[in-house]
């Protein structure tokens, strides 16, 4: 059991939990990818002592109250084990309403929600979200695609995703890509160097660190 406190709903759920200083807000289990590394897709919903295991998703006041006095965490990060843009509006309201109380918003997201959503959805994260980290976790579309396994109607997924960085920059302030060190065929400086070339932050992950 790490450190970490957990805030639950009323049927033991965990909304929110706490790591390194910071508050994690699970709002979904749904996802556009399946990868291969998610805990999910390894017969267990656990991280860091906690199980992630959602019956029903909150509402936006239910992760509101689950958060409670910001001023107690360095970060708000959207996380937890599925994709929280799928709950676009929910997330969105949510970082609106913990944004004016002074927290200091960060996303961690797969960077599919403007395929996903038919639309750029980039420019409604302004104002809202701080920084982004955008799983990017690999080089090329073939080892991204082996890996990640983008949902059959989420076509050009690799392509979609760099897209959404592109775009984010003029938004977020603080936009990163991230890879998995460790994962077969995945070059962590040619993936620093697509980084580069967009004008965002890079940072490497290590294998089966989670949370």
């Amino acid at each position: 059991m790490s450190d970490a406190v957990a805030t639950q709903s009323s049927d033991e759920e965990v909304i929110a939990y706490e790591l390194h200083g910071n508050c994690y807000l699970n709002i979904t289990q749904r996802c556009t990818l399946r990868c291969d590394f998610c805990p999910k897709f390894n017969k267990t919903f656990e991280v860091q002592g906690y199980d992630l295991r959602l019956k029903h998703e909150p509402t936006v006041k239910q992760i509101i109250a689950a958060v409670g006095d910001v001023s107690r965490y360095q970060e708000i990060v959207f996380c937890g084990l599925g994709e929280s843009t799928l709950r676009l509006e929910v997330m969105l309201a949510v970082a609106a309403q913990l944004k004016q109380r002074g927290a200091f918003i960060r996303l961690n997201t797969d960077g599919l929600a403007s395929l996903v959503h038919g639309r750029d959805v980039t420019p409604a994260l302004a104002g809202k979200v701080d920084a982004l980290s955008i799983s990017m976790n690999a080089q090329d579309e073939a080892t991204y695609n082996r890996h990640c396994r983008p949902k059959k109607e989420y076509p050009g997924a690799y392509q979609a995703m760099l897209d959404f960085a592109r775009q984010a920059k003029a938004f977020v302030p603080s936009v990163t890509l991230t890879a998995i060190d460790g994962l077969d065929g995945v070059d962590i400086e040619a993936c620093r160097n697509i980084a580069d070339e967009l004008g965002v932050e890079f940072r490497r992950r290590e294998l089966d660190v989670v949370g």
